[in-house]
């Protein structure tokens, strides 16, 4: 029982994590508020993105390989199957802001330039549409932590 706990906990405390730094994201990523400080921070948030993202991912593995219900519950629920997938979409919806950083920090250090309205305009929307989905994420889990689905 305290193995369950401290999974949840763990698993809890990344998603609260990827939430404040997506969440972080969005309100940066604003054209009337870009400037070098504000890229540089954007760059350091997503790299700490992309380590709650895996910290998502690790701790909900190890809830189903390690926890009370066990990999035979999960297995063939499809109610986990939707949490992945839409685990997925989100994570595939971060790559583009975070090629998009990496590009504008590599073009800031050679034309001194920050990038254009409409590429930041861009690159909000994914992290906006990745935020709201994951927002949805804990209704399948309410239901899988109830045992349905299976």
């Amino acid at each position: 029982m305290i193995l369950e706990s401290w999974l949840a906990f763990f698993h809890i405390s990344a998603i609260l994590a990827w939430i404040v730094f997506a969440t972080s994201q969005a309100a940066l990523c604003r054209s009337d508020w870009m400037n070098v400080a504000t890229l540089q921070r954007l760059a350091r948030m997503d790299r700490i993105l992309w380590v709650a993202t895996a910290a998502v991912l690790l701790s909900g593995l190890a809830r189903i390989w390690w926890g009370n219900k066990g990999l035979d519950f999960y297995a063939g629920n499809l109610l986990l199957y939707s949490k992945i997938a839409l685990f997925a979409v989100v994570a595939s919806l971060q790559v583009g802001p975070s090629r998009q950083y990496r590009s504008w920090m590599a073009e800031l250090q050679q034309t001194q330039e920050l990038p254009a309205d409409g590429r930041v305009r861009a690159a909000r929307r994914n992290v906006m549409i990745a935020t709201h989905l994951m927002a949805l994420i804990p209704l399948p889990a309410v239901f899988l932590a109830r045992g349905f689905g299976g």
